[in-house]
């Protein structure tokens, strides 16, 4: 398990992170994409849809353009076009491949107030532990999450299992539907986690928790989390961010 650890110092905020990825046991490859920029206090995380060419194609296209298309200060409507552009270059690249090509992303840009964006479209997530409360930030975009909302079914139900690989945005989609863009503070103990549903769907709200609140190494954080994943058996690959505030500099 290969986990890469960065420093950003960002508005007078300095901001440790880690990130890493293993396949799990059901599939022979990774088609999680996870980038932790070196220069810029910036982390993407996509998950292909299904397994295969298309699945490769979108996460790896939606993660190297929308990095590739956040300018530095960027701002709601900036993060909106990087966005609008991985969709299109998704579509072009399905016109070559005879399947399924789509991906999720939840990412993370700090800006130059002593905040940052989540960008959100898909059902991998961003959490935020904050004085000892962890935060669900995001809202999954799949039928299962609107069921669950309006008392459609119970989580266990068939259908209910059954509507959480339905998703109602995804980049690729042939309606190019917009991220969620959110604006948070960046509050020195704020600890940042972006994950797949790989992690989400394996391990408890409890131990996200748990990892999140009594360790302070983000990459030790990430280890256990990926570790905990393989031994609830692996049934995904697993993909985490793990972003901590530091005081202020």
């Amino acid at each position: 398990m290969e986990i890469e650890k960065v420093a950003w110092n960002e508005a007078n905020r300095r901001l440790t992170a880690a990130a890493g990825s293993v396949v799990g046991n059901r599939y022979d490859d990774n088609y999680d994409v996870v980038h932790l920029d070196p220069g810029r206090a910036l982390a993407v995380v996509a998950d292909g849809m299904g397994e295969g060419a298309g699945s490769a194609a979108a996460g790896r296209t939606t993660v190297d353009v929308f990095v590739r298309d956040v300018p530095k200060g960027c701002v709601a409507a900036a993060l909106r076009v990087a966005v609008d552009q991985a969709q299109q270059e998704v579509r072009r690249a399905a016109r070559t491949l005879d399947e399924l090509t789509g991906c999720t992303m939840t990412a993370f840009v700090a800006d130059a107030h002593a905040a940052a964006w989540i960008v959100q479209i898909g059902d991998s997530r961003a959490y935020r532990l904050r004085g000892g409360l962890l935060e669900l930030l995001t809202t999954d975009h799949t039928i299962a999450w609107l069921g669950l909302l309006n008392g459609w079914f119970t989580p266990d139900s068939p259908e209910g299992q059954t509507a959480r690989y339905r998703l109602t945005r995804y980049v690729g989609h042939p309606d190019s539907p917009e991220p969620d863009v959110l604006n948070v503070s960046l509050q020195p103990g704020d600890v940042y986690l972006l994950c797949t549903d790989g992690v989400t769907d394996q391990l408890s709200y409890e131990r996200l928790n748990q990892l999140l609140g009594t360790t302070p190494d983000p990459a030790e954080v990430v280890h256990h989390l990926l570790t905990d994943t393989i031994e609830a058996g692996g049934a995904d690959n697993a993909t985490a961010v793990v972003i901590r505030v530091e005081p202020t500099i």
